[in-house]
């Protein structure tokens, strides 16, 4: 090989280290609601606006790096500790800002658009997280890794992640189809429709949402729509034990008749997180009990 040759392959060699370089400087993500998100260098201070996307944040390896979050972002332990800038109805922008985030990952559905569009006139980068089925929660995790500078321990708990559904999935989905009713509120009567995360909760178990048809995510019903489906399983996320004691007055729902009114913890199904698995290994255990009682087939 000549000098001038073994010279071009250094020079090629270094420009190529730089541009790999850069390209880890400057990592660049697609966010739920199909913006591209780059950012100078990894996160290092992360304002979540939140409950669910502060549990993404820490399982991703970055809850060391949150300066910020809202009012209910208690999970984990740590998360209660970290400066709270609002909540669901409201933001303090002037907190947020003084923060001097490089990142703000927001949600879409829980944030008003008028906050989110002020935020972006701060021209500080912003994440939208939406995650509307259950890989959304993995693909989500791996996105923040890369944002945060933290893939090892992001790609780590979404593999986890994919495992625990796939072990209920394999268990609970062929199994012969429960129909459900979610209860979102009882005055008036909300639900949620197929597009909501709870739907895909509930087709993991084997359950079938009586409303996924609807086009608002959470629509309002009617109580004789309800009677009309007849779900044989009714469902609602509540820290109340007695949360679903009023369907009582329907005796001849199928759900009330065989006593299948479920309450699941509104922190472990609600919140697109990791933490969903568990609500899931609750609703599929809790609806087989349903699909037990209605079959009679013991699994």
């Amino acid at each position: 090989m000549t000098r001038r040759c073994f010279g071009a392959l250094v020079l090629a060699g270094a420009a190529f280290a730089a541009v790999a370089r850069a390209a880890a400087a400057a990592p660049s993500v697609v966010d739920d609601a199909g913006h591209t998100v780059t950012l100078a260098a990894p996160a290092q201070r992360v304002v979540s606006l939140a409950p669910h996307a502060t549990e993404l944040i820490y399982a991703a390896g970055g809850g060391a790096r949150l300066v910020g979050t809202v009012s209910y972002s208690d999970y984990p332990d740590a998360a209660k500790q970290v400066p709270r800038v609002g909540d669901s109805r409201a933001l303090d922008l002037e907190r947020i800002a003084a923060l001097k985030p490089d990142l703000i990952v927001v949600w879409q559905d829980g944030n008003a658009d008028q906050q989110i569009d002020r935020l972006r006139a701060l021209h500080i980068p912003l994440f939208v997280s939406e995650p509307r089925h259950l890989d959304d929660i993995a693909t989500s995790l791996t996105r923040l890794g890369v944002l945060l500078g933290t893939s090892p321990v992001a790609n780590a708990a979404a593999q986890a992640f994919r495992g625990d559904v796939a072990q209920l999935r394999a268990r609970y989905a062929s199994r012969a189809p429960v129909s459900v009713f979610f209860e979102v509120w009882n005055r008036p009567l909300m639900t949620l429709n197929g597009e909501h995360i709870i739907s895909d909760v509930i087709r993991l178990c084997g359950g079938r949402n009586v409303f996924a048809a609807l086009k608002p995510l959470v629509p309002t019903v009617s109580m004789e729509a309800v009677l009309a489906a007849n779900p044989a399983a009714i469902v609602t996320a509540s820290a109340s034990p007695d949360a679903l004691e009023s369907w009582h007055a329907w005796p001849t729902l199928t759900a009330v008749k065989r006593g299948d009114l479920f309450t699941i913890d509104g922190d472990l199904i609600t919140r697109p997180a990791p933490r969903i698995v568990q609500g899931a290994a609750q609703l599929c255990a809790d609806l087989d009990r349903a699909r037990k009682r209605d079959t009679g087939i013991a699994h």
